[in-house]
């Protein structure tokens, strides 16, 4: 039998007993492939920013590294991000990979800073029926994380944990950008596959998070593909 949303929220309530020290704030997940090394990047690193402030939205930056060779290597630059933004690439049958890139939801990719077709992806995937509701509690050094299916979900869905740090600033002194100060948002620090679901029952996980810096679940599509639910704890 369909569940409604409402009463799902109801039973995540009893997720966790005692006093709870955050519950999580679901949105559409965007992505930005970006490098400091990279004279193209400043304006879509500067949207991002701007997304980060509005409600419904989890932006989030991931700094790759195959720009460093060119005189100014990126501090937040990690390669796993470059193999996931390979990965990407190669689910659209593509091998290039490039920054600025946008990915909104895990489906919708865009090329450059182009805030009118991404603030269009965003309000599509917003206006769309909710597959899956996803509550995140956290209590001391847990996170408990529920999900239930609202529909019928046919594949098997990666769990993912993802840390990111709200704002930093850096004076870049070669490279493409020599001589700029900028001011990042959202730097994603970590991006962890946790476990799977097969999205056939409710969902419950406890993990241990440390440290203060924002937490977000994903639940999204082998590929890596379509992002069925995603919530933040800030």
């Amino acid at each position: 039998m369909r569940r409604t949303i409402a009463s799902v929220l109801c039973a995540a309530a009893l997720l966790v007993a005692g006093p709870v020290l955050g519950q999580g704030a679901s949105g559409t997940v965007v992505e930005l492939y970006t490098s400091q090394g990279c004279s193209s990047c400043p304006p879509a690193d500067e949207y991002l920013a701007k997304l980060a402030q509005e409600p419904g939205i989890i932006a989030l930056a991931l700094h790759v590294d195959y720009w460093d060779y060119i005189g100014w290597k990126d501090q937040f630059g990690n390669p796993r991000f470059t193999d996931r933004q390979r990965a990407y690439a190669h689910a659209s049958g593509s091998t290039t990979i490039y920054t600025p890139q946008m990915i909104v939801g895990g489906v919708d990719r865009i090329e450059g800073s182009d805030p009118a077709r991404v603030s269009g992806d965003i309000r599509r995937h917003q206006s769309a029926d909710a597959m899956v509701v996803l509550q995140l509690m956290r209590k001391g050094g847990k996170l408990a994380i529920r999900a239930t299916p609202v529909t019928r979900i046919d594949q098997r869905l990666m769990v993912q944990l993802v840390r990111y740090r709200a704002q930093e600033t850096v004076a870049i002194r070669h490279g493409e950008n020599a001589g700029l100060t900028i001011d990042y948002a959202n730097i994603v620090t970590s991006w962890t596959r946790i476990g799977e679901w097969d999205g056939k029952g409710d969902l419950n996980m406890s993990v241990p998070v440390q440290g203060a810096d924002p937490v977000v679940v994903i639940l999204q599509a082998e590929g890596p593909g379509m992002i069925y639910a995603a919530s933040v704890l800030r």
